[in-house]
């Protein structure tokens, strides 16, 4: 006859109450863990989503719009209210605007002083909305250092945001036949007024471009006087003058300078 231990095939009631009590406090704890995962997972992407908005908050532009009436201004102000690009500032906070919106139907009296005082403000970059733009006002858009012009015609809110993020990028954006006039007018200047006293657009003359040519070659006073056909106190006065007005520091520094800058 064979025995049984029965103390190794079957579990005491006091055995499985210890095991259950262990299940028990195992499935809590990792009901724990989840809870505490799910909760930090939870303040992360809280924080991931403050983080973006914050960041988008900084990518808008701040600007500030000025029209000749109510109707005018409303109506840009409606198209740009709509973008999360474009930060549109109160009249009191105008003065933190990257990109000025001025918005007429033409360059008359008021716009233009309007577009001066602008220009002493260096914080800001002018841009301009017209309805008409008449041929005189070329020459005083450029010396009131507006950057952009929109038709008022073509300026859809896609446009409008176009123009605004162009500007404070540093770019300009003019329609193509104004564009066409504006090199015109830079060439009537150059051939006009500069060329006749020796001058460019470039901040050199010609004989302080020759000049600074001849120091990049390697030449001294001496050969560049020879070469040029002026006196040794001609090209040192020259290269002297020019070093003073663009305030640098020697010939290598103006050369150097007349490089990258595209001069020489």
């Amino acid at each position: 006859m064979t025995f049984i231990d029965e103390t190794r095939t079957s579990t005491t009631p006091a055995v499985r109450e210890r095991g259950r009590g262990a299940s028990a406090r195992t499935a809590a704890a990792e009901s724990a863990a989840g809870a505490g995962k799910a909760q930090r997972a939870e303040r992360t992407e809280r924080t991931e989503r403050s983080e973006r908005a914050e960041r988008a908050e900084r990518a808008r532009i701040p600007v500030a719009v000025y029209a000749e009436d109510l109707i005018l201004h409303a109506g840009v102000v409606q198209q740009l209210r709509q973008r999360p690009e474009v930060e549109l500032l109160p009249d009191a906070d105008a003065d933190r605007a990257e990109v000025s919106l001025v918005v007429v139907d033409t360059v008359g009296e008021s716009a233009v002083r309007l577009l001066r005082r602008l220009q002493r403000d260096t914080a800001t970059r002018t841009g301009l909305v017209v309805g008409f733009f008449e041929t005189g006002a070329l020459q005083t858009m450029i010396e009131c250092g507006v950057a952009a012009v929109l038709r008022r015609a073509e300026a859809d809110q896609d446009r409008l945001v176009h123009l605004i993020t162009a500007m404070a990028n540093g770019e300009g954006v003019l329609p193509g036949d104004l564009l066409g006039r504006l090199l015109d007018h830079v060439s009537s200047l150059q051939r006009t007024v500069l060329d006749p006293r020796g001058l460019t657009l470039s901040t050199l003359t010609a004989r302080e471009a020759d000049m600074l040519r001849l120091v990049a070659e390697g030449f001294d006073t001496v050969e560049i006087a020879q070469k040029t056909s002026y006196s040794e106190r001609t090209v040192k006065n020259v290269l002297h003058e020019v070093t003073t007005r663009l305030q640098l520091r020697n010939r290598a520094h103006a050369v150097g300078y007349a490089m990258r800058h595209g001069l020489i």
